[in-house]
């Protein structure tokens, strides 16, 4: 059976709970194509005190997105017959603190569309219902506001958002395939954040920043702050966007 998917106000509320108490517990942790996005990787591998480089070669696969010739970055999931997520555990999941997003706002899912003119985001939100589960019956009814706030959401959607436009801007002026070397420096940029952070390539490239960091920063800077450099950096240097144009 397919999931019954129906959209749903931010003022609307749901009733949704997820634990060990419910029978399901960990069944919507297998046989998924969990792809993650830059600002994922950074809470991963920081959770799990590995550099952005041993996370990527121990727990992912890389492929290239269809649609926009960007590298998309997903777990690797176990090759065990229950195709488990390399995380779950009978206990529930061992990075709950830094799981990734689409983890955190299951069972909804959010959109968003930017107004041409004034560059206004909206969100779109929708309630997803799996056959399998059954965290509907039980759990206080909440807004989704209430569910953003309650699952640490917000800085996930504001860098995925951020992420958002930099492939529409991919799209726009840069429509289909990269060169190897243009897609291996994108993925290093957004993925690989400690070889962005110390490889002479990138570190000595002198380009503006929105964050106003000079490269001879990058060592001091945090690794957030560091990620809306890459994709500055990817813009600039890659995508050829100007100012103006962006």
């Amino acid at each position: 059976m397919q999931p019954t998917v129906s959209s749903l106000e931010k003022h609307q509320t749901f009733r949704f709970t997820c634990s060990p108490d419910v029978t399901c517990f960990n069944a919507c942790c297998r046989n998924l194509n969990q792809a993650l996005t830059p600002y994922d990787v950074l809470c991963l591998k920081q959770f799990l005190e590995m550099s952005s480089g041993d996370f990527l070669n121990r727990y992912t696969e890389e492929s290239t997105g269809p649609g926009t010739g960007l590298p998309v970055v997903s777990l690797r999931f176990s090759d065990a017959d229950d195709l488990a997520c390399p995380f779950v555990t009978d206990a529930g999941c061992r990075v709950y603190p830094a799981r990734p997003a689409s983890c955190r706002t299951y069972p909804l899912a959010r959109g968003v569309s930017r107004d041409r003119k004034t560059g206004r985001l909206t969100e779109h939100w929708a309630l997803i219902r799996e056959p399998h589960c059954l965290g509907f019956t039980n759990g206080q009814r909440q807004a989704v506001d209430e569910w953003v706030d309650s699952q640490q959401i917000a800085t996930h959607n504001h860098m995925n958002d951020k992420m958002l436009e930099l492939i529409s801007l991919k799209n726009r002026f840069r429509p289909g395939p990269l060169r190897p070397s243009e897609r291996k420096r994108v993925y290093t940029a957004l993925y690989d954040l400690d070889t962005f952070r110390n490889d002479p390539y990138y570190r000595d490239s002198n380009v503006a920043t929105t964050a106003d960091i000079q490269p001879l920063d990058r060592s001091r800077t945090g690794d957030l702050d560091l990620l809306i450099v890459a994709m500055d950096w990817v813009r600039k240097n890659l995508l050829i966007v100007s100012p103006e144009k962006a």
